[in-house]
């Protein structure tokens, strides 16, 4: 099937509908406009981006309907194309929503970031950064250190987004058991490191950015930035603005997966557009994170196995005089 074919598919089939065909249902309780919540008995996938992604809040998974009816059926990509191909036509239930679209504006926006107090040694959220996602404390406080970094509830962080004069506009929420994007905010852009520097790192998520920052030992000269998942008109002007800085250059850092691939294609071409060079810098596993987590699981076998290198053995010890 060409191309352009597929993309027909991607536009004309919701996740919802490979959902429902599947035998998941809708958790109206837990569930909002921007983020559906379907459920088949212990499975929870979330739906965005109007029923054209969905991700799996207790694993990395993540993508479009393809990858989606994949997960599902266990299919090949060639499969998947005709699972979905035979949903032509199919409409996702109706969900009878109870209360109307809402507008939060900004003050409420910094208003409710300015509530939330940055992350406290040995709480949930710096237990989650640095034990599950292997964030060292060094780059930790140095986030903390820059403003862009709150507690979010049960644990989860918020990533500040920010604008071209420093503003909150919106966040990044994660955590053990949820993912998601601040209500009423903005994806603009995660920014960490050296304001001023001219090499711009994009990755997609504010944990992707803290993960590659720690995997360069914070590079000098480096901003590492987070799209959030997404792009907006205001990420692709703010990502212009960083570019027109004389000798700025763009390193795509996005997953090493078809998204991330075609993510880092779109970058490659803005900065085409506006004349500045790219380079691909594709992680060695999925995700910088968990590069950074490979590399501290290597650490900590290196270290037991150096611990009982040194350890003299029960039997030295009952041979050993005295």
């Amino acid at each position: 099937m060409k191309r352009e074919e597929i993309e027909k598919l991607r536009e004309a089939v919701s996740c919802a509908v490979v959902l429902e065909q599947a035998g998941f249902a809708v958790d109206m309780k837990e569930s909002t406009r921007r983020a559906m919540k379907f459920r088949r008995g212990a499975e929870i996938i979330i739906v965005s981006h109007e029923g054209r992604g969905w991700f799996d809040p207790l694993s990395d998974d993540k993508g479009d309907v393809f990858a989606l009816a994949c997960l599902l059926g266990h299919l090949s990509f060639s499969e998947a194309v005709d699972r979905v191909g035979d949903l032509v036509g199919y409409k996702a239930a109706p969900v009878p929503w109870k209360k109307p679209p809402f507008k939060v504006e900004p003050a409420d926006i910094l208003g409710r970031w300015q509530g939330r107090t940055p992350p406290a040694t040995g709480s949930g959220t710096w237990r989650y950064l640095c034990w599950s996602r292997a964030v060292p404390i060094a780059i930790l406080r140095s986030v903390i250190a820059q403003g862009i970094l709150r507690e979010g509830p049960f644990g989860s962080m918020w990533a500040a987004h920010t604008d071209s004069d420093g503003r909150v506009v919106g966040w990044e929420e994660r955590g053990p058991d949820w993912r998601g994007f601040s209500t009423g905010g903005s994806k603009v852009l995660f920014r960490f490191g050296a304001q001023d520097a001219l090499r711009l790192c994009v990755t997609e998520a504010a944990i992707d950015a803290m993960s590659l920052a720690a995997v360069e030992d914070l590079r000098d000269g480096s901003l590492y930035l987070s799209t959030g998942g997404g792009w907006s008109p205001r990420t692709e002007a703010a990502l212009v603005a960083l570019l027109a800085r004389p000798g700025a250059e763009l390193v795509c850092a996005t997953d090493a997966n078809d998204q991330g691939d075609a993510f880092a294609r779109r970058l490659e071409a803005l900065a085409v557009q506006v004349n500045r060079p790219s380079v691909r810098l594709r992680p060695p596993a999925d995700d910088w994170n968990e590069v950074l987590q490979e590399k501290k699981r290597g650490e900590t076998k290196t270290r037991e196995e150096g611990r009982r290198a040194a350890s003299p053995s029960t039997a030295s010890r009952e041979a050993a005089p005295g």
